[in-house]
């Protein structure tokens, strides 16, 4: 092998190498953001959850780990600073504080630069001088300790010299919080003790703190004893109740609850309660063993993870040979059908039937495949937490953050390319819309804001919904600003869904001032573009002094699609089926105009129609013709729309593919599409042909 092959093997190794190592670490800060927001929630009670604390200890520990073995010294050296603030703070040497918080929150937004960085250059770096500062200061705070804390606790010292500093420190908390300290032991069964404790563990940690779990004297044949020392405000006899096990033994070894009876705990059946088993390695407790026996008593070394990490480009070239294999199939339908012209019926006849076969194969196999993409929408919302909270610190804001239908899935590709979008809308609601608390006390309202994000699926689509409970939109003062910038005239009458489209425009801003986040005119019309890129539509909801919303429609995927095929004049066009509610066909005195727009009354509602010919300047029929139109009825969200066409050819699969650099800035086109006959074909814009028209524009100028 020459030195050059080895090269490039090298730099394919070195690359795939580096895409391991992103995906890992996207995963654990994706963990770590979730964590340090369930963290930051707990500031003001003082009461930080260790198994939280833990978490992140750990994230910020993995973290260091790959980094080292990648060579990347700055983010080694970044995340053991965080791990030894979090180890200070586990230990009770750093006190739990806001400023602390602060400062983990932006050292994990330093994280995340740096690895989006190196990303795209491995060589990226950035001066960490400032952060790494601030985790200094940070960890100087000291936690004042008594004396002697642990004075009249009934512990064996056997038991306090093998605790480690993280498990007395545990111990200390639990003192400082009055809570009753109990020594449980219990025999198990040596074949299943890993189970059976982690199953008791698991219970115990639901009513309290498991502070330590150490192995005992006194195993006897097949029995195996240990101690959990546990932290609680239940009493002996609640604790027995909760675990109902003959072979327990309590002693109270600390604070005695004033009430010795379990009045104030009410346990379901013990047989009717829920546990669940840990698996991995809870903090504190004994590891459990490293292999899986068989049947036959032989160890196993199987994963106990069925997961497998895929690249997402790897299954965009699945996604593309399915689509590639479909287009196959309608060049095969055609064939068949062309067989039948010559008489050959029989043979059309089994290729029909073989062609159904594949038909019903490649609907499995694109549909495992699109199961294999989707992604739950959770995995963007939990980005939006650290949003949410950063930017509510810098505008001196409380904002409480709620999160509906997070387990609704979206294509992986569409989530992130919503994501920046989404993260404006939110940093809008927070700055725009909610007043300060000052503001809120005089308006009435909680000092806290509301934020919501809402996600559900309809139909073939998912629609993400941002709420606010702020000041809402002022729409005189929209139309004014409008007026001012000239993009509309002081006579001109606009509905109220039309001032709201006014937002959208380019460069428009109701901000007098510019601060860091708004007022310079840019964002909602980029946010909208990215919007209508991805097939989307958005529509914005207000009511002054009530709050706003912002509700954004999607579509599940773009990759294969069945469309509605359309012929207007000599141009064939697709239509999404997703955006497809029914097709008609009309006379054409049926169509009425009002206030200049031609609409047709469909079950006692109006829906305004959209000429295709005169959108693209084609030539075709003349708008004066009698002769019956065909009409696809298209919706998006609430809004209804009819799409006048010459004539409609049918459904079929087809495969979007963009148009390019080159031609994205032709409006109305979400890209092209071959169909089985090897004649491409370019695929409508449904959102954005009907944003436009609703907005009053007549031409696309395409």
């Amino acid at each position: 092998m020459n030195s050059d092959t080895e090269e490039n093997l090298s730099d394919k190794s070195s690359s795939q190498a580096l895409k391991d190592f992103i995906s890992e670490t996207e995963e654990i800060i994706g963990s770590l953001n979730f964590d340090l927001v369930k963290l930051a929630d707990s500031v003001d009670s003082g009461d930080c959850d260790p198994d939280v604390l833990n978490g992140i200890f750990r994230g910020a520990h993995s973290i260091k780990g790959l980094a080292g073995m990648f060579g990347f010294d700055d983010l080694s050296k970044l995340s053991h600073s965080m791990e030894n603030l979090l180890d200070g703070l586990r230990l009770g040497k750093v006190p739990f504080t806001q400023s602390l918080v602060d400062t983990l929150f932006n050292a994990l937004d330093v994280l995340i630069n740096l690895i989006d960085g190196k990303n795209n250059d491995e060589n990226f770096t950035i001066d960490l001088g400032a952060i790494l500062a601030q985790i200094s200061q940070a960890a100087k705070g000291g936690a004042q300790v008594n004396e002697d804390p642990l004075a009249g606790l009934d512990i064996d010292a056997s038991i306090l010299n093998v605790l480690t500093e993280y498990e007395e420190h545990r111990l200390l908390e639990n003192v400082r919080k009055g809570r009753c300290l109990h020594l449980l032991r219990m025999n198990f069964d040596l074949s299943s003790f890993d189970q059976e404790l982690a199953e008791i563990t698991q219970q115990l940690k639901q009513q309290g703190e498991v502070i330590s779990t150490l192995p005992s004297t006194g195993d006897v044949g097949d029995k195996i004893a240990f101690q959990i020392l546990f932290g609680s405000d239940l009493n002996r006899v609640d604790i027995e109740m909760l675990l109902g096990r003959d072979t327990l033994d309590i002693r109270t070894c600390g604070k005695v609850p004033q009430e010795q009876e379990s009045e104030g705990f009410v346990l379901e059946d013990p047989a009717a309660v829920e546990t669940s088993i840990v698996v991995g390695k809870p903090e504190a407790e004994i590891p459990l063993p490293a292999a899986v026996e068989d049947a036959d008593g032989s160890s196993s070394s199987r994963s106990i993870s069925r997961t497998v990490r895929v690249d997402i480009d790897k299954l965009d070239l699945l996604m593309n040979i399915v689509g590639e294999l479909v287009l196959s199939k309608s060049a095969i339908t055609n064939i068949g059908e062309r067989l039948k012209g010559t008489g050959e019926k029989e043979l059309a006849t089994e290729l029909s039937k073989t062609t159904r076969i594949l038909e019903r194969r490649l609907h499995e196999l694109q549909k495992g495949v699109m199961d294999v993409r989707m992604v739950p929408v959770g995995q963007l919302f939990d980005k939006m937490t650290r949003i949410v909270r950063r930017v509510s610190n810098e505008q001196g804001k409380k904002v409480d953050l709620e999160i509906k239908g997070a387990d609704t899935e979206l294509d992986k590709l569409i989530i992130e390319d919503v994501s920046d979008p989404l993260m404006h809308i939110v940093r809008n609601a927070i700055d725009h819309g909610l007043e300060s608390p000052q503001e809120r006390r005089a308006a009435g309202k909680p000092e806290k804001g509301s934020v919501q994000l809402w996600a559900s699926q309809k139909g073939n689509h998912v629609v993400i919904e941002v709420h606010d409970d702020g000041r809402g939109i002022d729409s005189d003062k929209v139309r004014l600003k409008a007026i001012e910038k000239g993009l509309i005239s002081k006579t001109q009458t606009l509905t109220e869904e039309e001032v709201f489209d006014l937002l959208f425009m380019p460069g428009f801003s109701t901000r007098d001032e510019v601060s860091d986040l708004s007022g310079r005119g840019v964002g909602m019309d980029v946010v909208k573009n990215n919007i209508a890129a991805l097939s989307g539509m958005i529509e914005v909801k207000s009511q002054a002094g009530q709050g706003s919303s912002m509700i954004i429609t999607l579509p599940i995927t773009l990759a294969i699609i069945k469309a509605l095929i359309v012929r207007v004049g000599e141009i064939t066009y697709a239509v999404p089926i997703n955006s497809v509610l029914e097709t008609l066909m009309i006379e054409a005195d049926a169509i009425k105009t009002i206030e200049k727009r031609e609409v047709i009354e469909l079950r006692e509602s109006t829906v305004p129609l959209l000429r295709v010919d005169q959108v693209f300047e084609l030539a075709t029929f003349d708008k004066n013709d009698d002769r019956p139109l065909f009409v696809a009825i298209v919706g998006l969200a609430e809004k209804r729309m009819g799409f006048v066409v010459d004539e409609l050819l049918g459904q079929q699969d087809v495969v979007i593919k963009s148009l390019g650099k080159a031609l994205g800035f032709i409006k109305g086109i979400a890209g092209a599409a071959e169909l089985g006959n090897q004649k491409t074909i370019l695929v409508l814009d449904v959102a954005g042909l009907m944003s436009e028209a609703l907005r009053g524009e007549s031409s696309l100028n395409v």
